[in-house]
Order: structure tokens, then sequence, then C-alpha cells
């Protein structure tokens, strides 16, 4: 099954490090977020990916094009007068990655419509591009299939930011409390599947993933979600990116589920 990672948008709101290069550019311990969330498909087997590039596309075309020698140890020897390479070591990723110029301006369902003939007509994972988790894919997977709906998108409680006021009927102030688990909303988080025909709910390059396509799918009850309780975050500000840093560096980063 291909992963659809969604690589293109501008990441506005972390410009600090997106005017420089794509936000699945931005570096956790060294490393793309992008490669994080490869790892994790990877992990649990899925190998077959298709990006979604659009702004700055082709650093991300040029990483893959040289991961060989990120990952290598290597002597360049020009003594000779020519170039030799030896490559010492190598950690290679069993991976097949379809690189797609989807465009610059291409919102999110856009860049899925764009990306169709590359899915081989066969159900398919979408993810955003910025999000890391301890997600089971298998069994993500496995309910999709279960449910016998067109799509399915994992749904994720994000929690309460701040302390809460319970209110009556009356709206009359009952207590002021700590923040709890279950007082949070919902989310759609990515990590979705999708059968092919999803596709033709899609518009064009103006349309969102996130609107007429699910809203669509919801109207024809075609829509699941698959609930996830354990670890989720998104890097879309610098402060998220800095709270994902410091979890690898803690060497507990719970999205890391390889060795």
């Amino acid at each position: 099954m291909k992963a659809v990672i969604l690589a293109g948008g501008l990441g506005t709101r972390i410009s600090e490090e997106s005017i420089l290069r794509p936000k699945p550019m931005v570096e956790i311990g060294g490393k793309p977020i992008l490669w994080h969330i490869m790892k994790i498909f990877s992990a649990q087997g899925f190998n077959d990916f298709i990006i979604c590039a659009g702004y700055r596309q082709h650093m991300i075309k040029e990483y893959f094009a040289d991961y060989f020698l990120h990952t290598s140890d290597v002597t360049f020897d020009f003594s000779g007068g020519t170039r030799e390479v030896e490559v010492h070591t190598t950690a290679i990723e069993p991976w097949r990655v379809t690189i797609v110029d989807t465009g610059l301006n291409t919102m999110t369902g856009g860049r899925i419509k764009r990306i169709a003939k590359y899915v081989d007509n066969e159900p398919f994972m979408i993810t955003y591009g910025d999000g890391v988790g301890d997600i089971d894919l298998r069994a993500l997977n496995d309910f999709h299939r279960q449910s016998g709906k067109m799509a399915t998108l994992t749904a994720y409680n994000v929690g309460q930011r701040f302390g809460v006021v319970d209110l009556d009927s009356d709206n009359a102030v009952l207590r002021f409390r700590e923040k709890a688990p279950g007082d949070g909303n919902l989310i759609n988080i990515g990590f979705m599947v999708v059968e092919p025909e999803f596709i033709d709910l899609i518009d064009g390059d103006e349309t969102f993933l996130e609107r007429e396509p699910l809203h669509r799918a919801v109207d024809l009850h075609e829509l699941s979600a698959y609930r996830h309780t354990g670890f989720w975050a998104c890097m879309d500000t610098l402060r998220e990116k800095e709270r994902l840093q410091e979890l690898w560096d803690s060497g507990k980063a719970p999205w890391k589920l390889w060795d």
C-alpha cells in the first residue's frame, strides 16, 4: 500500500525555518521531519511513498537524490586527477519514493488529485508532512477495511490547553478545575486510508482536502474515524518544533517506532 505525504505548503506559521526550506524538510535531531514520518510508516512495513511537493520542491528531490551520500561514510579521492568515490558504510532504507511537483499554490485536495495516476487504482494512505505519532498503521488499515467505507481518518483528542470552567444548564458557574484528558475535541490528524474513488470527490487545485471531499464523504455516509489514543504532535510553529526536538534529545521520542 502506498503512503501519500502532503509536503507542498508554504509553512507560513513556522517562517523562521520555512523561509529557507519546505516545512517537511525542517530538521528534528538532524533529520527532516519528513524522514521521521517515513520511518514511522517503514517501521510498520509501508515503504512505497508518494510525496506531494510544491514550495521549494527541488530541495526534497535533491535530498533523496543524495540520500545515499547523506547516510554513508565516503572517501572522495582526487589525487589521481580524477574523482574516485569509495563508500565505506551504508545505511540505506527499503523505500520507493515518488516525488511529484503538485504546484506552488495548489490546495491539499488538489495535490491528491494531481497524484491520482501514481496510486495504481488501489487503496492508499494520506498524511500531512508535519505530524508525527505512534499510530498503529496496521490496525488503522484493518479498521478501514472492516468499516467498508470509502475513507477513514485518524481522530485524536488534542486535550485542553487551559483550566476549565464548568457551567450548569443556566450558565451558572459550578466550579473551576484543572484540565482533564477528556476535555479536548477530536480532530483529524491525517493518517488516512482511502479508496481510489475518493479522488473523484476532489474538484481540482482549489479544493481543500479537509473541506469538500471529506464533507461529501460524510454526506454519502462513507467516512469513518479510527481513534488514536497514544502520542501525536504536529510541527506547526517554532515552539512545537523545539518541543519535538526536546523529546528527541531525551531519547524518549514516542514516535520512534524503529530501532
